[in-house]
């Protein structure tokens, strides 16, 4: 027995030499193996054979590149319209354009300055001043002048008359014709005479009694206008919620600016916001559309004004501010009530009468002095 286990432990004694001898082999073999791999890692005696295979596989290179996509997504068109490049500024109202800053044009008056002096800046509003006042009126402040974008899109833009084929003006037409420099009225055409230099002339019999001898550019379709057929500064004629109807000039299509509203002025320098079903289009208008407005003043102001389109001068003023506008001639002190889009409504001080101005009137005295002075620089250039 005692032989049978001496046998036994020598046995046990000699398999525990193995295995001290082959451990440090297996474990040099795992070292070299794991260095030899393209990933670093320490082995661990814890883990699993399954989970150092995983590691092995995790350490591929192929197995680390990722496969690129590119998804496409339409933006909406406000989010394109953003994506343009910057042009002058746009406006909503007097409250969100106060604020802008990306203007093509900003004047404005310094506090220093005397009546005369006035400064210009490209590019760059500065903030706005309070303008010293004698009469020691805090709510005085020299206004920002800017030239501003209506729309982007040319059918709100559009200044160019559209080649339409021309409605036919024949005997029998129920139309609108000019019976004072101010004043047209409904009629009938009765005759239509063609004068020795070839010009044709309408024989117009009034319902409010009367008759007259009109030119093509004097009467007006008695219809309403279908939208292609206008176009700022198209020939119009309007009626006004009296139903007297009066002469003017297109100067704004409808678009989110203006509240998709028509702007029309009239001859005598009135702006007025209108919908479609107001306007009358004038049958064959002139060539120079603006020969045929009788104020001097108001002609040189149309002028201007359709040249710049779509970039128009306007001042901005916000309510309770003090300015002085013109009224028969002679500025007089007033506090603006309202602004909506291009138009603001004054309160003169002495007579209390409202009147709804455009932003870029000559009325204005900031106004007419800014524009003044532009003229004076554009011949200064044009000299040079």
């Amino acid at each position: 027995m005692e032989v049978e286990m001496e046998t036994k432990m020598q046995e046990s004694n000699e398999s525990v030499k193995k295995k001290t001898k082959t451990e440090p082999d297996e474990e040099r073999y795992d070292n070299e193996s794991m260095s030899d791999s393209p990933c670093e890692s320490v082995p661990s005696t814890s883990e699993s054979p399954n989970k150092e295979t995983q590691l092995k596989d995790s350490c591929d290179p192929l197995s680390l590149i990722k496969n690129a996509v590119v998804v496409l997504t339409r933006l909406p068109d406000y989010k394109i319209s953003a994506l343009r490049p910057p042009t002058p500024q746009q406006f909503y109202s007097e409250d969100d354009s106060y604020s802008s800053s990306d203007s093509d044009m900003v004047w404005e008056q310094d506090d220093d300055s005397s009546d005369s002096d006035f400064s210009l800046s490209n590019n760059k509003r500065k903030t706005q001043k309070k303008n010293s006042s004698r009469n020691g009126n805090n709510n005085e402040q020299a206004p920002i002048i800017v030239s501003s974008a209506f729309a982007h899109c040319s059918t709100e833009t559009t200044k160019v008359r559209p080649n339409l084929p021309e409605k036919e003006v024949a005997v029998g037409m129920m139309i609108l014709a000019k019976r004072k420099t101010m004043k047209w009225q409904r009629g009938k055409i009765v005759d239509i005479v063609t004068k020795e230099d070839g010009r044709l002339k309408y024989k117009v019999c009034f319902e409010e009694k009367g008759r007259s001898l009109v030119s093509g550019h004097h009467i007006a379709f008695d219809t309403t206008p279908d939208r292609e057929q206008l176009y700022v500064g198209a020939r119009v004629v309007v009626r006004f919620p009296d139903h007297k109807f009066r002469p003017g000039v297109l100067s704004e299509l409808p678009s989110r600016k203006n509240r998709l509203r028509f702007l029309v002025f009239i001859d005598d320098h009135t702006p007025l916001y209108l919908g479609l079903p107001s306007f009358h289009l004038v049958c064959r208008p002139l060539d120079d559309i603006l020969e045929d407005i009788p104020d001097d003043t108001h002609k040189a102001f149309m002028a201007r004004y359709l040249r710049d389109w779509p970039y128009p001068h306007l001042t901005q003023y916000k309510a309770g501010q003090m300015l002085n506008v013109q009224l028969n001639g002679v500025y007089q002190r007033s506090e603006v009530q309202a602004v909506d889009c291009s138009v603001m409504q004054v309160l003169f001080q002495d007579t209390q009468v409202r009147e709804w101005i455009h932003r870029g009137s000559i009325r204005l005295q900031h106004m007419a002095r800014f524009l003044d002075i532009s003229t004076v620089e554009e011949q200064d250039y044009d000299s040079d």
